[in-house]
């Protein structure tokens, strides 16, 4: 008891009955553990660290009659050892991590009286693993009279059953088990599914098993740009089926993604597109498994611009501005090959914040069409990533579908590696050096004076009392000389 033992000792005399080794470290039981003591009757091997167990491990022992496993860490057991144990009739392997009991297991154990399974990880028996049993087939064959079968006793509490369709056969077995099987505790517990949980067997009725059905209310949607969309798709099956959903032949993310039962054998599975834009358009797939097989179904999805359904590529032709529709435009974030847009409506345009929508138009600076991005409601941020090193290239933020105005792009240079970032930067403070606004050039000044800017003094010059980077007040103008005209800050690149 309480030995410093990691293995079986080599020497035990042999004509040794008993052998009891108690909370020691003992961590595995190799093959030919105890061929030297073939009288063993009694081996108890309980609270040790015992992990495996050889196929040969109980080689040499006709003999034994009892084998106490308890309190270990065996995951499995090599059940077709026990035919090198003919006489066992007492096996107790309770308090270990079995989480599985294959079809054979007890069909080497005609002889046991007493099988303690209990307090393991067992969720799902096959009911032929007791129709295989010797002990049982002798019962329902009544050889002799009743009183002549010896009992046996079956512990099978404490473990997480989960009572879905591949526990039927094994509940019903349980509900009409007796004598000469007896249950140690005849009240077996549901740990799931969720709304099973805590019933006992006998108070729940399984269904048969059945290979998911898949199906959706619409498979075919037409929606507005800008909107949250949730596609929906409905899966019938038992046991309950793992559900995902993909785009493109690519997962999409699980937080996108939620399941939940609706009923027991139906399931609702919901995919969240936030903001949806044309770029989401296409088929998307719900596909439902079991353990029977796998199905699902596609819905195609058609995002339109929300003003019209027929909105060409590109900015629309110039309609008359609302008064005062002007959209503020700046950087917020720069890395190598990407930025963070941020704009804000003006005026009537941020009258009703709640219902403005927004078009952005990205692409090359030379490009004679630009990728169109729709923005909804309540959105005043957007990022361009993966933008190719060393390019020139506009973003312009407009209201719903008019032209953007004057002062609503912003053009940026990438940097070409990342030792470039410092110049970058000044590129682009240059470019939204008053937010987007007009840039005026005071006379006299060169274009390459304006690399030497400081960069980030943005904030200052944004603001309309000039703040720490106030404008200078232009130059005055000598008689007679024609004054430049003010050019935007686009033009200088």
């Amino acid at each position: 008891m309480s030995a410093l033992l990691r293995q079986i000792p080599a020497n035990i005399p042999q004509d040794i009955r008993k052998i009891r080794i108690e909370n020691s470290h003992l961590t595995e039981l190799p093959r030919g553990s105890f061929e030297n003591v073939s009288a063993l009757e009694y081996l108890w091997l309980n609270f040790n660290n015992i992990t495996v167990m050889h196929i040969k491990s109980l080689e040499y022992l006709p003999a034994l009659k009892e084998l106490r496993l308890q309190g270990n860490k065996l995951s499995s057991v090599p059940w077709t050892a026990f035919q090198d144990t003919p006489a066992l009739k007492i096996l107790d392997l309770k308090h270990n991590r079995l989480d599985v009991l294959p079809e054979h297991a007890l069909r080497y154990l005609p002889n046991l009286t007493y099988l303690d399974l209990s307090s393991n990880q067992l969720t799902i028996i096959s009911r032929d693993v007791f129709y295989n049993w010797p002990v049982y087939q002798r019962s329902q064959r009544m050889e002799g009279p009743l009183e002549a079968i010896s009992n046996a006793v079956l512990a099978l509490h404490d473990n997480p059953w989960i009572c879905d369709c591949r526990l039927r056969g094994f509940v019903q077995f349980i509900k009409s088990v007796g004598p000469p099987i007896i249950l140690m505790n005849s009240y077996l517990t549901c740990s799931g599914p969720k709304f099973r949980t805590g019933k006992f067997f006998h108070e729940v009725e399984l269904n048969s098993c059945m290979k998911p059905l898949t199906s959706a209310l619409d498979t075919n949607l037409t929606v507005p740009a800008g909107l949250n969309i949730t596609l929906t798709c409905f899966v019938q099956a038992s046991p309950s089926p793992a559900v995902w959903w993909t785009y493109a032949l690519k997962l999409l993310r699980a937080f996108n993604v939620s399941t939940e039962p609706i009923s027991e054998d139906t399931v609702r599975s919901e995919l969240l597109i936030p903001a949806a834009r044309p770029a989401d358009a296409g088929n998307y797939t719900c596909t439902a498994a079991n353990f029977l097989g796998n199905t699902s179904v596609a819905i195609n999805l058609r995002v339109v611009a929300p003003w019209a359904s027929t909105t060409p590529r590109g900015w629309a032709p110039a309609a008359p501005a609302e008064p005062g529709a002007h959209v503020e435009v700046r950087i917020a974030k720069q890395t190598v090959y990407g930025i963070t847009l941020e704009w804000f409506a003006a005026a009537a345009a941020a009258a009703e914040p709640g219902e403005t929508w927004y078009t952005l138009l990205v692409g090359r600076y030379d490009a004679a069409q630009k990728d169109t991005i729709y923005i909804g409601p309540g959105v005043n941020t957007y990022s361009v990533t993966d933008l190719l090193p060393a390019t020139k290239y506009e973003v312009c933020v407009a209201v719903r579908n008019q032209a953007p105005r004057k002062g609503q792009c912003v053009v940026f240079v990438t940097g070409s590696d990342v030792s470039q970032m410092e110049q970058r930067e000044k590129l682009i403070h240059i470019v939204v050096i008053v937010c987007a606004m007009v840039l005026a050039v005071p006379a006299g000044i060169k274009e390459s004076t304006l690399d030497s800017l400081p960069a980030g003094s943005e904030d200052g010059l944004c603001r309309p009392d000039g703040g720490r980077g106030a404008r200078r007040p232009p130059e005055r103008q000598e008689p007679g000389k024609a004054r430049p005209p003010h050019r935007n800050s686009a033009d200088l690149y």
